[in-house]
């Protein structure tokens, strides 16, 4: 039977947290929220984790994991496999020169393409600073195992937007428009997205730089998308485009929801909608922090996860 594997971005710096969010340890006994998101792959029938990390860090955290998980049982089983792979400013195609200034690398997009040697399978991508709940993992594997040997179609899995809202402020969101058959056609970026004084949920399009009214059950991305491997090779050829117009920009990113959106619109991908009921949460700002320990907090008082989750 097909495992899917989970693709976990972590290569980010954490600028706005005040440090690395990926080894903070949140919960109860110290887990991080990548922790919690395993524990629920695994629970879900995934089989391998990829980490896209920088190799700054990457030995630190991959002794970390090693020892962690070194007892994970897959459901069928064995044992949970990981893999690490690195996110460089430098790591593009040959012929390409680097602006000698850019200190970021290439955004979100590129950092899957980091992995395309290390998955041949149905996988899923999350972001590993995002808390995305039970369900929405068990949609995705369900997903996945529906896909096996298949091309031409991926998956967004899709958040109530009131149902990631920060309490620190304003956040940034994905608004999903899509088909009345449930394919994705659009995904606007929205800005300081929050209930304003007078109880109405709005935002700041970014396409038209007007506040506007968002209804709260509009489904918004975080960034957990479902793909077959043929995304490595579709994507890896959108890179060099991009690379061919931007590759001296400073700070232009190559991001997934880029890649989905051209390939949808230029009719060579489809992209189902899948909702979650869960509830987003996360450390956008070091003023989350707090909140987001007694959140891991009620949910181990109320058994939803065992504490510590890693023995």
């Amino acid at each position: 039977m097909m495992k899917p594997t989970l693709l976990v971005l972590a290569a980010g710096m954490g600028s706005r947290y005040g440090g690395l969010k990926q080894m903070d340890g949140l919960g109860p006994s110290g887990e991080t929220i990548i922790d919690y998101s395993i524990f629920d792959a695994v629970e879900a029938g995934f089989g391998k984790v990829v980490y896209i990390v920088r190799e700054y860090f990457r030995e630190q955290m991959e002794q970390s994991v090693r020892e962690k998980y070194k007892s994970v049982k897959c459901l069928d089983g064995s044992p949970l496999e990981f893999e690490f792979v690195t996110q460089e400013l430098n790591k593009i195609p040959e012929g390409f020169s680097l602006n000698p200034q850019r200190e970021k690398p290439w955004g979100t997009a590129h950092a899957v393409l980091m992995a395309k040697d290390a998955i041949h399978e149905p996988f899923v991508v999350i972001n590993g600073d995002d808390f995305y709940g039970k369900e929405s993992f068990k949609i995705a594997a369900r997903w996945c195992a529906s896909h096996e040997n298949t091309s031409g179609v991926y998956a967004i899995v899709g958040f109530e937007v009131d149902k990631t809202l920060s309490e620190s402020g304003g956040v940034s969101r994905g608004i999903c428009s899509y088909t009345s058959q449930g394919k994705l056609t659009d995904v606007v970026e929205h800005h300081n997205v929050m209930f304003d004084p007078d109880g109405v949920l709005r935002a700041d399009n970014s396409e038209t730089s007007l506040r506007v009214e968002i209804k709260p059950k509009d489904l918004c991305s975080m960034n957990m998308w479902c793909f077959t491997p043929d995304f490595f090779s579709k994507t890896e050829a959108l890179f060099v485009d991009f690379l061919k117009e931007n590759g001296m920009e400073l700070k232009k990113e190559f991001y997934i929801p880029f890649v989905v959106d051209y390939l949808i619109k230029h009719g060579e991908q489809e992209c189902d909608v899948i909702s979650s009921p869960e509830r987003w949460f996360g450390v956008t700002f070091k003023e989350d922090r707090p909140l987001v320990v007694a959140k891991f907090a009620q949910l181990a008082e109320q058994g939803v996860y065992p504490t510590p989750l890693y023995k």
